[in-house]
């Protein structure tokens, strides 16, 4: 069985999951679901957000092929999920990208999420308004 010439890492945000491969290449492409990087994001933000971690200073980040499949949630938790997984599979490749990496923050998954609705009530905390007569 022939070894993977790529890195896999998975990244999450609300429910947004992102499962990204990084192939070394010899300039930077990332590929979303089978669409360019602009094609899939309209924000130039979101680009940025998806991109900062191959642009992270002294983390001797080579250009890879990157290629993200990503299901769930919306556009900007999407972003950072596929940060997450960016970021991951850097490690994965070379540990010493840890030390760089995570006081920047790129290690860190962001445990927010929607909060369920419970019985008796309009949303997750919100009451039906109380009438005195």
């Amino acid at each position: 069985m022939a070894k993977a010439t790529y890195i896999e890492g998975i990244g999450r945000r609300k429910t947004a999951s992102a499962r990204v491969r990084l192939t070394p290449a010899k300039e930077t492409t990332i590929t979303v679901n089978g669409k360019t990087l602009e094609e899939y994001f309209p924000h130039e933000a979101q680009r940025l957000e998806v991109q900062s971690v191959l642009k992270a200073e002294d983390a001797g980040i080579e250009n890879y092929e990157v290629s993200v499949h990503i299901s769930g949630s919306g556009l900007s938790a999407q972003a950072d999920a596929i940060k997450l997984g960016i970021a991951r599979a850097l490690v994965k490749e070379k540990a010493d990208r840890r030390g760089v990496l995570k006081p920047l923050g790129f290690l860190k998954r962001d445990p927010r999420s929607v909060e369920r609705k419970k019985f008796g009530l309009r949303k997750a905390r919100r009451r039906p308004q109380w009438s005195k007569r």
